[in-house]
């Protein structure tokens, strides 16, 4: 008898063991399977720059989308990741992470998050940890998420190594802070304030959106878009088509970026072995991004229908009421859902329009759909979500809960980690002479000058043909 008893432990030790290989290996594919589906949203965003952009420089702005996608990863690398994990406690101890999470802080982030020293190990491929590498790849996709959003404000006027300084700078220490301070159960931001920010609005889409804000003050319109009596003129990308079909493709993309924005159940994986929670530790499901995404697109671009009938901005809108719920996606029911997308669909065209009157030239009202409809999300979760716990049952006793307070501070806090380092960097590189193209050489046509390569055969419109 004692003997069945040991074999059944044994049995059943086996089965618990390879439960957890099993659980782990899902976890893996299922991280690992969102870095592809966020390369799309790269392809979209190229798509979409390209088409916005005149034929005569149709080249150089996907060129310059390329490189802020390559740059932006190989710095999240260098020192990005040790960003997010080095920082979430700021101001209150940056040494030893002080975090109720204990997973924070340069001590902890030296240890795991540099590519070089005893790191080192969890930075590359290795048989005893699952996590690191698709974690990273998933972060490393966000970072270059950001750079691709600020990308398509500044095109058909700035230099190429100026734009990647800039994408550099907003990939890794703007974005790299944001996540430590608001997507990170040890940040400040979370305990102190109660800030929830589920799908990134703030610290992805606000961010990136005031950052292009920064870089736009100083590099200017361009040529020909402004009046002699500050009235604008529409200055039309080359292919409606394309533009259309990248923000579609961006959509597609957004499934797996809100993907990897869920911590899976599992063995060294989650706060819980048996649910899945928001990186705060939350509960949420895949059926509320299956609900919410969907109705998100649905009603931003009805409500940018209703108010422009036209192509680029309804599939504007669909974005757009994506990133307006994206704070509250574990939290919201469909309906609340779809009128805050339509409210964010409306209003994205009349926001581009009073930012135009600034004499800001955004070339494809990135500032508006990210910068603006980010905070926009982010206040209206923090009167809707009110009172919701802001981190999961692990939390110490007195954790802040949700809060409008809450939400407007961490609204500016964001707008402040994207415009202020835009608008320094840029303003450093200009005094270098770094940031903008010549008038000339805009007038003739950026391909032509800086890319060894024809955007479409002889016949099509050429760059000598446009203004």
């Amino acid at each position: 008898m004692e003997d069945q008893i040991l074999a059944l432990t044994a049995d059943l030790a086996a089965v618990k063991s390879a439960a957890q290989v099993t659980n782990t290996m899902f976890a893996e594919m299922y991280y690992y399977v969102t870095i592809p589906l966020m390369v799309l949203i790269h392809a979209g965003f190229l798509l979409y720059e390209m088409g916005a952009t005149r034929v005569k420089n149709v080249l150089s702005s996907g060129m310059k989308n390329l490189l802020a996608f390559a740059f932006t990863i190989a710095a999240w690398y260098l020192f990005g990741w040790w960003f997010y994990w080095a920082l979430p406690t700021f101001p209150y101890d940056l040494a030893s992470g002080a975090g109720y999470m204990g997973i924070s802080g340069i001590e902890y982030a030296n240890a795991i998050a540099l590519p070089w020293g005893d790191s080192a190990q969890y930075m590359g491929p290795n048989m005893g940890d699952n996590a690191s590498g698709v974690f990273w790849g998933a972060f490393a996709l966000f970072a270059a998420t950001t750079a691709s959003i600020a990308s398509g404000a500044l095109i058909e006027r700035i230099q190429t190594v100026g734009f990647v300084i800039c994408a550099i700078v907003l990939g890794t220490a703007a974005w790299g802070t944001a996540a430590a301070w608001g997507w990170h159960a040890d940040g400040w931001l979370v305990t102190e304030f109660g800030y929830h920010d589920f799908g990134a609005a703030g610290l992805v889409h606000a961010v990136a959106g005031f950052f292009a804000l920064g870089v736009l003050m100083n590099l200017g319109p361009r040529v020909g878009k402004f009046n002699a009596d500050g009235s604008a003129n529409h200055i039309a990308g080359h292919n409606m088509p394309l533009t259309v079909t990248g923000l579609m493709l961006i959509i597609v993309g957004f499934f797996g970026f809100l993907m990897a924005c869920i911590i899976l159940p599992g063995e060294g994986w989650s706060w819980y072995a048996d649910k899945a929670t928001t990186i705060y530790g939350t509960p949420m499901t895949l059926a509320a991004l299956g609900f919410n995404v969907p109705l998100a697109a649905a009603g931003g671009i009805i409500g940018a229908w209703v108010m422009t009938r036209d192509p680029f901005w309804m599939m504007s809108g669909c974005l757009a009421g994506i990133i307006s719920v994206a704070a509250g996606l574990d939290l919201y029911f469909g309906s609340t859902v779809l009128a805050i997308a339509m409210v964010a669909g409306m209003i994205i065209k009349p926001c581009a329009d009073w930012l135009e009157g600034f004499g800001i030239d955004d070339a494809v009202g990135a500032v508006t759909i990210h910068g603006t409809i980010g905070l926009f999300g982010l206040v209206v979760l923090g009167i809707l979500g009110s009172g919701a716990p802001g981190l999961g049952a692990f939390a110490p006793e007195g954790t802040v809960a949700i809060s409008i307070w809450g939400q407007v501070v961490g609204a500016v806090v964001m707008f402040l980690l994207g415009f202020v380092p835009g608008y320094v960097v840029s303003w450093l590189v200009n005094k270098a002479g770094m940031l903008r193209i010549p008038e000339a050489v805009q007038e003739r046509g950026l391909d032509a000058v800086k890319v060894p390569a024809q955007a479409y055969p002889e016949g099509m419109t050429s760059p000598a043909s446009e203004s």
